[in-house]
């Protein structure tokens, strides 16, 4: 089978363009620019273009499938191409779909801990040597790719983000996925600039509901109020599995939870990664694998990429990078780390990076977000603010939005730095929150701190 995408690049694109490479299919690509680590990945397999841009002469009767990447706009002139052609043109989504229509599809969905579940979840059939279909929103340590298709898998497991699937198709990803088993781990408005009241967001989520098959099953997290009650209120006929965060204790920093064989150090912490590890249970459980063998699985899960993620540690100081950038994960993220170690001052630095987050309107979400810090940090570009077209946010603003006087604010990268290489981090946790880089921070030189 040949196939062309058009916005080769993308982090998920070019990991999906690895799979059907591997999977046997001729695969060509285009985009007008690619970064890495995708073009050393993409050149490695003989699959970076040749040169950068769109061009309508690659799209010919010879293909089988055109996949649209979000990239793409609607006046691609590779995809205007593929539509005077009448070629088949799926989104990213749609193209899982149609590779796992036959298997047993698990969808995990959420506001916030998708990306850490399904990787529970993966590492738990990694251990066991359980071969599943994938796609997940991080680079796994043990996994060559973020996708991974096959014919003979009975299972696929898959991320479901709520963002849309292309520039024609205006459908959130997870309502195409038609799970047979799904999970649904938070509910937190977010992607103001597609779902622009709460509601509608919320909505999304019973659409998703909707779409499990019938006679399927959801796993949720009753701890989460509007979960709950969106669970609760529907009538479509699958199976309901409330979860919640299992009991556990720290002790000297190390977190250890309770199983039917007595307290059990892991290696992840925090109440939100706890409840996540709950939910990975279930899913687990539904997938053929018992409570012992998950537990002997997750006690060596070390983590998503990015995700909570330790990169530098000493006596008596430890540092953090986490990709929180919505208030919920970011209050999440924030007091977890302050649980694990209550003794050290900590230090939370946060980037404001998405449209959502440096949009006016959307500030006041972050309300009490960083309390449980000692020192708390934001970070943003004024030069972001204006290339997503927003209204201009002054200083007094965050300051009232997070509503904590003596909250540090800064716009210029180099005063951040400053401030930062010159903190004394002795006794201390440093937690850095962002899914940018503080306008050019080196996190390797922020290792050399501790």
């Amino acid at each position: 089978m040949r196939v062309h995408f058009i916005a080769i690049g993308g982090s998920a694109m070019h990991n999906l363009a690895l799979a059907l490479h591997h999977k046997g299919y001729q695969v060509t690509g285009s985009d007008d620019e690619i970064f890495e680590p995708s073009k050393s990945r993409l050149q490695k397999q003989g699959l970076l273009p040749s040169e950068y841009g769109w061009f309508p002469e690659k799209i010919t009767t010879e293909i089988d499938a055109v996949i649209l990447g979000m990239h793409a706009k609607a006046d691609n002139p590779e995809l205007l191409k593929a539509k005077e052609l009448d070629l088949k043109i799926y989104s990213y989504p749609e193209f899982l779909y149609e590779q796992s229509k036959d298997k047993t599809r698990v969808v995990i969905g959420g506001s916030h801990g998708k990306t850490t579940i399904t990787s529970m979840i993966l590492h738990v059939m990694h251990y066991h040597n359980k071969e599943v279909d994938y796609m997940v929103g991080a680079q796994l340590e043990g996994f060559d790719t973020m996708v991974h298709l096959t014919e003979e898998n009975d299972f696929m497991v898959l991320e479901g983000d709520e963002y849309l699937s292309s520039a024609i198709d205006r459908r959130p990803k997870f309502h195409l996925y038609k799970p047979n088993i799904a999970l649904l781990s938070g509910i937190a408005w977010d992607h103001i600039n597609v779902f622009p009241t709460f509601e509608n967001y919320v909505e999304q989520f019973s659409i998703f509901l909707n779409e499990i098959t019938e006679g399927g099953a959801i796993i949720y997290n009753e701890e989460d109020s509007e979960v709950k009650k969106v669970v609760e209120a529907s009538t479509h006929t699958i199976k309901k599995y409330p979860y919640r965060t299992p009991e556990h204790e720290v002790v000297d920093g190390e977190t250890l939870l309770d199983t039917p064989e007595g307290p059990m150090p892991i290696e992840i912490f925090g109440k939100h990664n706890l409840n996540n590890l709950e939910g990975a249970r279930w899913i687990c459980q539904l997938m053929g694998v018992d409570a012992e063998d998950f537990y002997e699985a997750i006690a060596t899960f070390k983590g998503a990429s990015k995700r909570l993620e330790k990169i530098a540690e000493s006596d008596d100081s430890v540092a953090y990078k986490d990709y929180a950038h919505s208030p919920s994960k970011v209050k999440a993220t924030t007091e977890a780390l302050k649980n694990q170690y209550p003794d050290r001052r900590l230090l939370a630095c946060l980037e404001l990076h998405t449209y959502s987050s440096l949009n006016p309107e959307f500030l006041s979400e972050y309300q009490g977000a960083l309390d449980a810090a000692d020192v708390a940090v934001v970070f943003y570009s004024p030069h972001a603010v204006m290339i997503k077209g927003l209204e201009e946010i002054k200083h007094e603003q965050i300051v009232a939005a997070f509503q904590r006087q003596d909250l540090m604010v800064f716009t210029n990268p180099a005063d951040f730095k400053t401030f930062l290489f010159t903190e004394d981090l002795h006794n201390s946790s440093l937690l850095l929150m962002s899914s940018g880089n503080y306008g050019g921070l080196d996190f390797d030189e922020v290792k050399k701190l501790l």
